[in-house]
Parts: structure tokens; sequence; C-alpha cells
């Protein structure tokens, strides 16, 4: 009965800050790791950003296809600040505190954004698929309309599963311990401080990751499969090339933010190790967003034939 009546409400836990212990099991790599993570953190920003003013600044990249790199870049750019912020300021503090609201706060954007970013790249396949399969059609089947519904449509979802799995979390009873052992309120680590039972809040976690992940999982793979099927039909060699290179950058986005995330959150709480888990979620909250304008750019003729558009125009209008 005590549970129940501590679970009706965001305050009912006794509860009111967590204090993350961050890389504390590391103390003689806190200036390395701080550097390493500052510079990870700082190429995100800079490559994702540099791409959203690329493609928008290009009238060439005006499509389809690159509109939804754009609200990747975006939404990794979000990811990303949602942890590494707080997480580099706390290497300057003796405790790195977060108060309760705050660290649902963080939750419920960080789950929100890479939920988001899940349903995007869903639809960044079907775009991919629609490409290849109807070229001639492609125009007219993705509108400006339709892309920005399916961008609105990925936020909306994102957020609302998100806020789902948040509530589910910080309704349970928290009496202490309050420390987490991790650098920010992730799932596996938070769950496991409460007091209360979790059964609900692991269910609830377990039938989102396998609803919304295992879906998308299952459309992409329905999506690549169509894909290869339409590339093998291309007679041109050099079409082929070009439409396999095309979706290979998705392909290595994919295979990395699903593996990584499926590795998280598709277990117990009780599984949890610090060590091992802090660095996955190194990976998938700063590593990934790093690394996908990375990938997308390095491997696409287009952005680097943009790239070098804005070179020229700025060797040629230096003042702009």
């Amino acid at each position: 009965m005590e549970n129940m009546s501590t679970t009706k409400g965001w305050n009912s836990s006794s509860v009111t800050t967590f204090i993350l212990l961050g890389f504390v099991d590391h103390p003689e790599h806190q200036a390395l790791l701080f550097l390493t993570f500052l510079g990870i953190y700082l190429v995100s920003l800079v490559w994702n950003l540099a791409l959203i003013f690329l493609i928008r600044g290009d009238t060439r990249l005006h499509t389809p296809m690159y509109f939804f790199l754009s609200n990747l870049s975006f939404i990794d750019i979000c990811y990303s600040s949602t942890v590494a912020p707080k997480m580099l300021t706390d290497f300057f503090q003796k405790q790195k505190t977060i108060s309760f609201l705050g660290c649902a706060a963080q939750f419920f954007f960080f789950v929100g954004m890479g939920l988001t970013e899940c349903f995007l790249l869903t639809v960044m396949a079907y775009d991919r698929y629609t490409a290849i399969s109807s070229p001639l059609l492609y125009t007219a089947i993705m509108t400006q309309g339709l892309c920005t519904r399916m961008v609105v449509a990925a936020y909306v979802s994102g957020f609302l599963c998100s806020l789902i799995q948040a509530s589910s979390i910080f309704r349970l009873h928290y009496c202490g311990p309050n420390i987490i052992d991790h650098f920010f309120c992730d799932l596996p680590p938070v769950l496991a401080l409460s007091c209360s039972d979790t059964f609900f809040s692991q269910l609830v976690n377990f039938l989102m990751v396998v609803t919304v992940g295992g879906t998308s999982f299952l459309i992409l793979i329905l999506s690549y499969s169509f894909i290869v099927a339409a590339v093998l039909k291309i007679h041109s060699a050099g079409g082929r090339r070009k439409a396999f290179n095309t979706c290979a950058s998705h392909v290595m986005v994919v295979t990395l933010l699903f593996g990584t995330a499926l590795f998280m959150y598709l277990r117990p709480s009780s599984s949890y190790l610090p060590g091992r888990d802090k660095v996955v979620s190194v990976f998938y909250s700063l590593v990934i967003p790093m690394l996908n304008p990375l990938i997308y750019s390095l491997r696409n003729k287009e952005i680097k034939e943009a790239c070098g558009r804005s070179w020229e125009r700025r060797k040629c209008f230096p003042s702009s």
C-alpha cells in the first residue's frame, strides 16, 4: 500500500537530488577525459551546424533527402547537448548533483531526441526506397508538404513515447541511496535506485523498445530489401554503384544507433554494469552524433560539391 501511495505524483519521492558519480573511478585520467569529450562535443556541434547551413545555403541541396539530413543534424545537436554540457561542467564540481526534476527533464529530452532520430531514420529509408524504385515519380510522391508532415510526426511520436517512459520511471518512489553511478540520468542506473517495484516500469520500457525499435528496424530491413532488389535491376554499373553509395551511409548510421541502443535498453536493470555501460553510453550519446555528419559528408559526392561551391563563393565574396 505504501508503494502505491508514493507513486501518485512526480513529487512523491523523498529524494530531491541525485549525485552523479561520472568518471570518478578514473581520477588520474580526469583531464584527458575532459579534453577528449570536449573535443568530441565541439566537433559534433561544428560538423552538424556546418551541414545544416550548407544544405540551407545551397539550392541544389533543397531536396527531400537533404531536408531529412538537416533535421537529423539538428536532432544530433540537441541529443548530445542534453548530456555533454552537464557532463563537462561536472568535471570541475566536487559534488556532481542534479535535481530530481532536472534528472527527469534530462531523461525526457535525451530519450525523446533518440526516439525521434529512430523515426527519422525510418523516414529516410522510405525516402531512399522511393527515390530508387520510382525515380520518375519521386518528386510527385515526396512533396514538401509530405516531407514536413513526416518530420513533425517523427518529433511528436518520439516525445510522446519518451513522456510515457519518463512517467513510468519518475513516478516511482526514490527513498535513497541517491547516487547514480553514471554521467547522466540514463534509464538502467536510475531505475536501479527505486524503492518501488519496478516491474511495470521495466515492462513499459521493454514494450517501448520492442514496439518503437523493433517496428522501425523491421521497416528499415524491408525498405533496404526492396532497395537492393531495385538496385539489382539497374542495368548500368555506374547507376548501381551510385545507388549503393547513396544508401551505404544510411545503413552505417542505422547499424551504429540501433545496435548500441538495443544493447542498452533491451535488458533488465539488474544487469547494469557501470564501467561497461558508461563506455557504451559515451558511444551512443556523444560519438554517434559526431559520426553522423562525417559519414554522410565523406561518402556523399553532392555534399563535397556543395562544399566546393561554398568555398568558391567565399573566395569571390570574402566579405559575405
